[in-house]
């Protein structure tokens, strides 16, 4: 059977969320390391220090400069992370975005595997949706929590300059238009539930 080019789209789709989603698990796991290095460095430094461990770790340089072994970085993040209030409140709040943003992922490819089999007007999806609009809604929180925090720790409004004023609209949006595709995918699938019955 030929393939449709909605469901060519969702192929592509499936494969890009994938990609993504396990991008998205490595990138959980090296959160403390980052949040570590991001508060021990400048921008710059960073950015040198990235490039100086990667060159090592690929052999594309025999001997490293400013280089600590990237193992005992990871590890010794993790300890660390928790002795400073900053980095702490940091790594919480990437982890529970990154979290969130993993369920979000596999509930998007759930929804196209099911566009795959060309049935996508389920309850299945509905609850789906519901799923990432919650983890939407869990994300906006998050941000402004750490806006409020920012906001009684520097004691000014800077804060509101910061990514985290981005989220707080933009993730609470998506929420509500999770939940509204949520509610048409639910009266579509009760719908396509009663024609099957009168047929």
């Amino acid at each position: 059977m030929e393939q449709t080019s909605v469901q060519k789209l969702a192929r592509v789709l499936r494969v890009l969320v994938v990609v993504t989603f396990v991008c998205n698990l490595i990138a959980l796991l090296m959160v403390p390391m980052m949040a570590c290095t991001y508060r021990a460095m400048s921008a710059g430094e960073i950015v040198d220090w990235g490039i100086n461990s990667l060159s090592y770790l690929f052999r594309l340089e025999s001997t490293p400069r400013d280089y600590f072994p990237f193992s005992m970085m990871f590890f010794y993040s993790w300890l660390v992370v928790w002795t400073d209030a900053y980095t702490a409140v940091l790594t919480v709040f990437l982890w529970a975005c990154g979290i969130c943003t993993a369920v979000i992922l596999w509930q998007g490819k759930r929804v196209l595997d099911t566009i795959l089999k060309e049935e996508p007007f389920t309850l299945e999806n509905a609850r789906n949706l519901k799923r990432a609009a919650v983890c939407c809604f869990v994300i906006s929180g998050a941000a402004l929590l750490r806006l409020i925090w920012g906001f009684a720790t520097y004691r000014s409004i800077l804060p509101l300059l910061t990514y985290n004023a981005l989220f707080v609209p933009i993730f609470l949006m998506a929420g509500l238009l999770c939940m509204v595709m949520s509610a048409l995918f639910r009266q579509a699938a009760e719908l396509k539930a009663e024609n099957d019955l009168t047929i």
